[in-house]
């Protein structure tokens, strides 16, 4: 039997956070290659990119990708992706509070989880509904799509049609919980 530590969040509060997690890299992911593949091949060398591309600090690069993709797009494209953008924007603080924060729960209120973090000589507490981080991740995952198909599910279909189809990591059943170290 191994000893492990039990940090006080049920399954579903794990699962969501996780879920947060994975999906807020994704679209970090998203949005660094949709901004990267918006600068010239002759100008990919890195020591030319606008210092935001380094990759180390998100807010920089989701500037940089509202000004050469969003910015520059038309129409329903365009709407679609500065709502996605104003969305982000307003998660961003709660990713953080999830990501960097030191997790209580409300002893009055189980169902509250509390995070609090330093930011800037300032204490930052914020607190999560249980039901919330549900809606957070799922908010997130929306998120996701909508950068990559501004046009929603028909344009995924249509792009995986004329891709030939879709596989990813979650598509192979032969990988197990547990087999990867």
């Amino acid at each position: 039997m191994r000893e492990v530590w039990g940090i006080g969040l049920t399954r579903k509060e794990l699962a969501c956070i996780g879920s947060i997690v994975a999906h807020w890299g994704a679209l970090e992911h998203e949005i660094f290659v949709q901004t990267i593949s918006s600068f010239e091949e002759s100008s990919l060398k890195y020591e030319e990119l606008p210092r935001a591309m380094s990759g180390l600090n998100f807010s920089e690069v989701l500037k940089v990708w509202k000004e050469r993709v969003v910015d520059v797009s038309s129409g329903k494209r365009k709407a679609v992706l500065t709502k996605q953008y104003e969305r982000i924007r307003r998660l961003s603080d709660f990713r953080n509070a999830l990501v960097h924060g030191m997790w209580d729960w409300d002893k009055a209120d189980l169902k509250t989880l509390i995070t609090t973090r330093i930011r800037r000589k300032e204490i930052v507490t914020t607190k999560f509904e249980a039901g919330g981080l549900y809606d957070f991740a799922t908010e997130v995952a929306e998120i996701n799509l909508r950068i990559r198909y501004p046009g929603g599910i028909a344009e995924m279909l249509e792009r995986t049609v004329a891709q030939g189809g879709f596989f990813n990591h979650a598509c192979d059943r032969r990988i197990k919980l547990g087999d990867v170290d």
